[in-house]
């Protein structure tokens, strides 16, 4: 699970735009921003640098 979709919707940022600066196509962002998909490490380090946050800061910690 990851919170890519709250964090665009914190920083006003559109699937489109983020698709486009990923060099993805717009059902591949939004697979990753409705959770049916997760992204990669590598696309994950990419997605927290172009929206300029953490790493962490795009995860949900599971707690058991």
């Amino acid at each position: 699970m990851n919170r890519i979709k709250e964090v665009l919707e914190e920083k006003g940022i559109k699937q489109t735009w983020l698709a486009e600066q990923l060099g993805k196509s717009y059902n591949m962002v939004n697979g990753y921003v409705q959770n049916r998909q997760q992204p990669r490490l590598e696309v994950l380090y990419e997605i927290a640098r172009i929206l300029d946050v953490e790493v962490k800061d795009l995860l949900i910690e599971i707690k058991k």
